[in-house]
């Protein structure tokens, strides 16, 4: 039986921690002179000028300024006293202010075009900040009635800079469904203007913006894969946008960088994170800060493709500069990345080492001192010194705890990881038992629903390990969907918990309903993995034990005789899978016999049968 879903939650858990968690920022209302410079996709604020040529609609009516008030006709100093209104609210430092001067002119003092952007003006105000998405969702609703109904092209780009914001509200009320509609709404407006209009700055600005949202909406929804698209359309911009080698064009390919490892696509996050660094080395030089997170970033990258002494090289370069820097925290964070990446090379002792020294530098209830605690037991677990293992995860359970109402989601991953040492001591029950309180903490979080699909996947096996068969099931068929949704029909994460599915389905004597999800895991498997992996061949021969069971012969030769060649292909290294594999074929040829004699094997007078086809008498 193949461990499925172990592989996915340990590269999870590895670097969950180490790319951006909160959500990609929303559009505010800043002047614009470029692209925002940052570290991270969510610090990414690409902002509107209220007093853009969008905004040019003049909602002053001019007198003479050099014309005392006292000395002008009413009516001219109603005018006045509007005018001096409106500058006070084109002037508002804050959306308070904004309100007060509109409440004070009145409404009807504008026609439906200028209102329609006085409430867009005002919602942009109040979501840039930040405070109240049900009052943004309220002016952007009021803005939309009005623009929606003008037949005035001029007012197409303040419509989709108005369903951005109605997007970007419903994303932080956590109305996604209604978030995705808005913002797909933009989009369609805005790729039309893009053909329409010869100079498209401002129209690329609210479509980056459209497009952060969209991805933060959609990873939110668990569509993690699908998010992928609109970030790279946010770089197709910015690439057009922004000078070659500048800055801002760096931290887009690391931003893109960090969005693949956060889907565990290693090998696609390679190359942007080596640009990422060749740019910031331009600009900044070799021993920038900057740099020095690409290069950890580049670590983990390593990591994920099982190179580890390249990623450990990174993690060397990236702690000179911090610790050059003073960057402490960073420096922290570096070093025990070093130390768990000296586990995965096999150098316990020098890991123990590293993080005994690291652990003087924590405070006694910080969260880092925990995470140190779990690395150490994952070194002592693999010289098999289960007893101080298990010491230090009770003293990291010990810090945890009182940090769950703090940091849910921090918490809930060490949990995770915390649950993988304790499986590696066959403490089955403690590790089930810790998942299952990391995946209600996770539940509660909109946006970690992937990780409650990695939960679920753990606990599946776990229970279908232990003899609890049918109770793994609901697991397993929940782990598929949230994974599905998440990663994409075809990750090899979904393939392995496939397998594990159907080896449910044997245990419970059902080998048409394992036949049906080892094919789809096979599927998965060939195609990301390839047909060669080993994974791929041990679907194969799943596939070939389906049908078996079945007394389907002649497919699960058909299967196993695919498992063989695949394994010859592994040359030496997989000599005993080989012999193995030769030794379950034999076996089938047997039983194929039997079942051919048996059939053969008909008495000499039998009963007549009638066929289906017709009336007439068949042997």
């Amino acid at each position: 039986m193949k461990k499925a879903s172990s592989r996915l939650l340990l590269l999870h858990s590895q670097f969950q921690n180490l790319i951006t968690k909160t959500p990609i920022p929303l559009y505010s209302t800043q002047p614009i002179t470029q692209f925002s410079s940052s570290t991270n996709l969510d610090h990414q604020n690409h902002q509107f000028n209220p007093k853009s040529p969008i905004f040019s609609r003049n909602l002053n009516t001019h007198v003479n300024p050099q014309q005392p008030t006292s000395q002008l006709p009413s009516r001219h100093q109603k005018i006045q006293e509007r005018s001096n209104l409106v500058d006070q609210f084109e002037s508002a430092k804050t959306s308070g202010d904004m309100i007060k001067a509109f409440e004070q002119m009145g409404s009807d003092n504008f026609d439906e075009n200028e209102l329609g952007l006085v409430f867009l003006k005002i919602g942009l105000k109040l979501d840039e900040e930040g405070e109240y998405p049900d009052k943004v969702f309220d002016f952007a609703i009021k803005g939309l009635k009005i623009l929606d109904q003008t037949d005035d092209q001029d007012l197409s780009l303040p419509l989709a800079m108005n369903l951005q914001l109605l997007g970007s509200a419903c994303y932080s009320l956590n109305k996604f469904q209604e978030s995705l509609g808005y913002l797909n709404r933009a989009n369609r407006i805005l790729s039309k203007l893009e053909e329409t209009v010869s100079d498209g700055f401002e129209i690329k600005h609210v479509l980056h913006a459209v497009h952060l949202n969209l991805a933060n909406t959609k990873n939110a929804m668990g569509r993690r894969e699908d998010a992928i698209g609109n970030l790279k359309k946010c770089l197709e911009i910015k690439e057009t946008s922004l000078e070659d080698n500048s800055l801002e064009l760096g931290n887009a390919y690391r931003d893109m960088a960090e969005a693949y490892v956060a889907i565990l696509n290693f090998k696609e996050a390679l190359p942007y994170c080596v640009k990422a660094i060749d740019m910031h080395k331009v600009e900044l030089g070799n021993n920038s800060v900057e740099v020095a997170h690409d290069r950890r970033l580049l670590g983990v990258i390593y990591t994920g493709l099982e190179e580890h002494m390249k990623a450990l090289e990174q993690n060397q370069l990236s702690q000179k500069v911090l610790k050059n820097w003073g960057k402490s925290a960073d420096l922290l964070r570096a070093e025990i990345d070093a130390a768990n990446m000296q586990i995965a090379l096999g150098k316990f002792d020098e890991a123990i080492n590293t993080l005994k020294s690291v652990v003087l530098q924590t405070d006694k209830e910080s969260e880092d001192r925990a995470m140190i605690f779990v690395s150490m037991a994952k070194a002592l677990c693999n010289q098999e010194k289960f007893t101080e293992a298990k010491r230090c995860l009770k003293m990291s359970c010990g810090i945890l705890e009182k940090k769950e109402k703090v940091t849910p989601l921090e918490v809930s991953e060490a949990y995770m990881e915390i649950s993988m040492q304790y499986e590696t001591m066959s403490e089955f029950e403690t590790a089930i038992c810790l998942l299952k309180k990391a995946q209600s903490m996770l539940e509660k979080i909109p946006n970690e629903q992937h990780s409650v699909g990695s939960a679920s996947a753990r606990i599946g096996w776990l229970l279908l390990l232990t003899g609890k068969v049918q109770e793994s099931i609901p697991y397993l068929e929940d782990a598929i969907e949230r994974l599905k949704e998440n990663f994409g029909s075809k990750h090899f994460g979904v393939g392995y918990v496939y397998n594990n599915l159907g080896a449910a389905y044997l245990e419970l004597d059902r080998p048409q309903s394992a036949a049906q999800v080892f094919a789809l895991a096979k599927d998965i498997m060939d195609t990301s993995l390839g047909p060669n992996h080993a994974d791929s061949i041990e679907a194969c021969q799943n596939l070939s034990k389906a049908y078996s069971a079945m007394r389907s012969y002649a497919l699960a030769i058909n299967f196993q005789e695919k498992a063989i060649d695949g394994w010859r292909g592994h040359g030496p290294s997989a000599s005993e899978e080989l012999k193995e594999a030769i030794r379950v074929l034999d076996e089938l040829k047997v039983k194929a016999l039997g079942e051919f004699h048996d059939k053969t094997a008909l008495p000499a007078t039998h009963p007549r049968r009638r066929s289906s086809r017709s009336s007439s008498s068949v042997d």
